[in-house]
């Protein structure tokens, strides 16, 4: 049975978007709920798919468009391609997904010498015909046969100039008659063949051209940039539409109108139209259009008309229309309508008010915003007013937008920040001990690194604009420069990051601050009342969960105890700890840190209180606390030469008879404190080789490190359970979660459990109470989701890192993966999303299932999250509601989008495939 590839507008299915394209279903629909819609028909997306893959158009399907022609003849009483009243067509393109100006469009089909002397006689308007004439051999040359615009252009601005005129509304029948024979001429020369005369021809190679358009690079990468799948839209269908004019007069017009203001949400008339004028004239910018208000006092009776459609359109589609519409001789026609596209802002206003308005339920209000749209609202943004070009372009690894001097490390970094100066922390990559660069900074660039570096997740914590991976800069740290094209930027040098595009300016460009509105307030809030996981966030300060409990996050899924350590009162602690080499000297280092860590903890659950806080462990390998081996060489080499001079100068006071007093600077810096200094670093040059692994993040880390020295992990629980107790002590209602990273086993988690245990006994005695925490595991190795029936039978947690689970699942190492060839893995379709973005749901995602499954088969009440990159990431969480997770956590900025995220899991569980295998 043959496929039907042609529907009229009378009789297509509306809903079908896939088949119909959503132009052309909406058309149907407009059309069949009597909206006075030009009549015309549709050829689908299949056909569109059969053409490219057969490269011809499907058997039959000109002989069913010359049907459809028929009754458009019969219904119109217009000839097509011949007779004093021709029919004239327009012939547009229109996928499932709405992709503005990617594909093609023609206008005015049916032109011919006969059908052009017709309409002369019939309209009596010879400017209009040449008009229209001229306008269909440009768009079909360049649509059907491939001739550039410039070619035309020259002889239609060469006659402009000649008659005097700078628009085209000032050209006479006569200068148009003379362009469209310049037109016809410009054909016959690029193509080598005459204007085809055959309408029914001329409609084929549009159809063909519009079919081919879907694969046109323009198309294509509107796609990717958009991440359009074929599961989405694939081919586009051809909407042919019999042509109203409004270019015919007076009483004619043209325009496009939202049905609400799309930058602000206000529930207004809102577009722009043209006397006198074809839709292309709107949109193009050749004529300055008229705000549509004015359309009351120019054509009061047409006004009224487009009120009503606006309301029409949408309370039927209970949703902000984007329409197109004509006037012909007074009469109002919708040529097309589509879900308005608008900002962040807009959305949710329109969401509230719609509901408010009863227009529609509280559901769709949450489902018709893409969480990812509300990442807008919270981050500084550069003026859309600024034109600067930028000078590099890196990853944009976290959003939002700010300036300040170029500094090349942490420590000035921090310097600068302290009294006042805005920075901008530039490195060729980050380690953990350049937190404190972080915290002073405005926004951090990096030359190496991916979305998920180290830079990338902490800045993102943070809240602050990342650029990663900008590898057109070369950062020269001893030069306290970095080289950027034909650029040098000097330490002090101001620049803008853009962490949305990844984009990198020279100088200050001005930002427009977050708006966290009363409108986004309410539909959050309605967003947790429906949905069922929990959004927590991972951070790792007190400052941190402030902000992150201001996004409304529900909890901390993630403090990582590593991050306190990396804060300059107590990296020096670290590294006298790491140096000790005795247990009876690291115990004595642990025991200056205990208290730093208690009265962090005891703030942190403080802010958070009475929601759950889960601090991790100590994670890193050790050497990510000391400086690396070339950095200490560098260092041992300066301090050699300084000890040199201070010598040289003891040495020449010596000799003086009357050496001078010299400032006491001079007296502090003796060759003892070298020397020590110089003792010290090379102590820690001795420690970074012998902790030099072939692969770290697979080395001496995580609980193998806490229980190879297991004094650090008792320093650590000590100070939650003390930090637990004195909360309580202070009437604060806390829920301290201690959870062990890298776990493989149930015997490491049986040895740490030991710990927490005789610590727990042991305090209870003095608080006379029992202290409430939980114990649990976060799932990251693959061993560990095998093994999660005999891990559950020791915890009451389990929490599954992903961003490891993913290194472990793929092979992939990060960073190098990004950076190299994972770009090239999505372009080609080899993977389809980056794997440490969005949650691989084949690979990673059943390996979370399975161990959802066996650990609650072990313990029905284990609480499972998950607290990876991925758990801000909108299509990751609804996988994570499907297999039946309780929470996610996320960076504090990621809270919100994951807030709406969660909740439209929960109305869309019902269209989740199952993924058990």
């Amino acid at each position: 049975m043959n496929k039907q590839h042609v529907y009229s507008f009378s009789d297509g299915d509306g809903h079908d978007k896939k088949l119909l394209g959503g132009k052309g279903a909406n058309l149907c629909e407009m059309t069949q709920i009597g909206i006075n819609v030009p009549p015309g028909f549709v050829i689908t997306t299949e056909a569109c798919l059969d053409y490219l893959k057969e490269n011809k158009l499907p058997k039959d399907l000109m002989a069913s468009v010359r049907q459809e022609i028929s009754k458009l003849e019969s219904v119109t009483g217009k000839t097509f391609g011949k007779g004093e009243d021709p029919l004239l067509v327009s012939v547009r393109s229109g996928s499932a997904m709405s992709m503005p100006g990617m594909m093609d469009t023609i206008l005015n089909l049916g032109l011919n010498d006969e059908t052009l002397a017709g309409l002369i006689r019939q309209t009596g308007d010879e400017r209009f015909v040449y008009d229209a004439y001229r306008r269909f051999i440009q768009l079909f040359g360049k649509v059907a046969l491939g001739i550039e615009d410039e070619h035309f252009d020259e002889y239609f601005e060469e006659v402009k100039q000649r008659a005097g005129v700078k628009a085209d509304v000032g050209l006479d029948a006569t200068h148009l008659k003379e362009i469209s024979e310049m037109f016809l001429t410009v054909v016959r020369r690029e193509s080598g063949q005459d204007f085809p005369q055959d309408v029914m021809m001329q409609l084929q190679l549009a159809v063909e051209a519009v079919f081919r358009s879907w694969m046109g690079k323009r198309a294509v990468d509107y796609r990717r940039e958009f991440h359009i799948t074929p599961d989405m839209a694939n081919g586009t269908a051809v909407n042919i539409c019999t042509m109203v004019f409004g270019n015919m007069g007076d009483d004619c017009a043209t325009g496009v109108g939202f049905t609400r203001n799309p930058g602000t949400g206000e529930n207004e008339m809102f577009g722009e139209y043209l006397t006198n004028a074809q839709g292309e004239d709107v949109v193009a910018g050749i004529r300055t259009p008229k705000p549509l208000q004015e359309m009351e006092t120019e054509m009061p009776k047409q006004y009224s008309q487009l009120i009503e459609l606006r309301n029409t359109l949408e309370s039927h589609y209970q949703e902000v229309q984007d329409y197109e519409f004509t006037i012909e001789k007074g009469t109002l026609y919708c040529l097309q309508t589509r879900n308005g596209k608008m900002n962040a802002a807009a959305m949710v206003k329109t969401s509230v008010d719609m509901f408010e308005e009863k227009l529609i339920t509280r559901e769709q209000a949450l489902l018709r915003i893409d969480p990812e749209l509300l990442e807008q609202l919270l981050h500084p943004s550069l003026d859309p007013e600024s034109d600067a070009k930028p000078i590099a372009t890196g990853l944009p690894a976290s959003p939002g937008a700010a300036s300040g001097k170029c500094v090349f490390d942490a420590d000035l970094a921090e310097k600068l920040g302290k009294i006042g100066d805005q920075v901008i922390l530039v490195r060729e990559e980050t380690r953990p001990e350049d937190i404190h660069g972080f915290f002073a900074a405005e926004g951090i660039l990096t030359s190496r690194g991916g979305k998920t570096s180290h830079a990338a997740v902490v800045a993102r914590g943070m809240g602050k604009p990342c650029v990663a991976g900008a590898e057109g800069i070369v950062v020269d740290v001893a030069l306290r420069q970095a080289h950027v094209g034909e650029h040098i930027l000097h330490e002090g040098d101001v620049i803008t990051l853009d962490g949305a595009t990844g984009m990198v300016y020279l100088g200050a460009i001005p930002t427009v601050p977050p708006h966290f509105s009363d409108n986004l307030e309410l539909l959050l809030s309605w967003a947790d009342e429906t949905a069922r996981l929990k959004v927590m966030a991972n951070a790792d300060t007190p400052d941190a969960a402030k902000k992150a409990r201001e996004y409304g996050a529900m909890g901390i899924g993630l403090c990582r105890t590593e991050r306190m350590f990396n804060a300059s009162d107590r990296l020096p602690i670290v590294i006298d700890m790491i140096l000790a080499n005795t247990e009876e000297d690291r115990k004595a280092a642990l025991d200056r840190l205990m208290p730093i860590q208690r009265a962090d903890f005891v703030e942190v659950f403080s802010v958070m209180s009475p929601d759950p806080v889960t601090v991790r462990l100590l994670d890193p390998p050790m050497h990510e606390f000391l400086p690396t081996e070339q950095q200490l060489l560098e260092q041992i080499e300066t301090l050699q030469l300084y000890r040199n001079v201070v010598r040289g100068r003891q040495t020449a006071l010596a000799t003086m008879p009357n050496p001078p007093d010299l400032p006491e600077a001079f007296n502090e810096l003796s060759e003892e404190l070298v020397n020590d200094a110089l003792t010290k670093k090379e102590r820690m040059l001795k420690k970074v080789r012998e902790l030099q692994e072939v692969n770290p993040m697979l080395g001496h880390r995580g609980v193998r490190l806490g229980i190879a020295y297991p004094e650090i992990y008792s320093m650590q629980i000590r100070a939650i359970l003390e930090a637990t107790v004195e909360c309580a002590n202070n009437g604060i209602s806390v829920r301290p979660e201690i959870m062990v990273p890298q776990v493989i086993t149930a015997q490491e988690l049986s040895k740490v459990r030991l710990t927490v245990d005789a610590l727990t006994e042991q305090l209870e005695k003095g608080f006379g109470k029992q202290i409430r925490f939980k114990f649990g595991t976060m799932i990251e190795t693959v061993r560990a989701c095998t093994r999660a029936s005999q891990l559950a039978a020791h915890v009451e947690f389990f929490s599954f890192g992903t961003n490891d689970l993913t290194q472990a699942v793929f092979s992939f190492s990060r960073e190098d993966a990004e950076n190299k060839f994972l770009p090239m893995y999505n372009e080609s379709g080899i993977l389809q999303d980056n794997p440490f973005e969005v949650l691989d749901e084949q690979g990673v995602g059943q390996l979370i299932d399975m161990a959802v499954y066996r650990g609650r088969q072990q313990r029905e009440d284990l609480k499972i999250g998950i607290c990876g990159e991925q758990g801000g990431h909108p299509e990751s969480i609804r996988f994570c509601h499907h297999v039946g997770l309780d929470y996610v956590s996320c960076s504090g900025p990621r809270v919100p989008i994951a807030r709406l995220a969660a909740a439209n899991a929960k109305l869309r569980e019902k269209e989740f495939a199952d993924v058990r295998v």
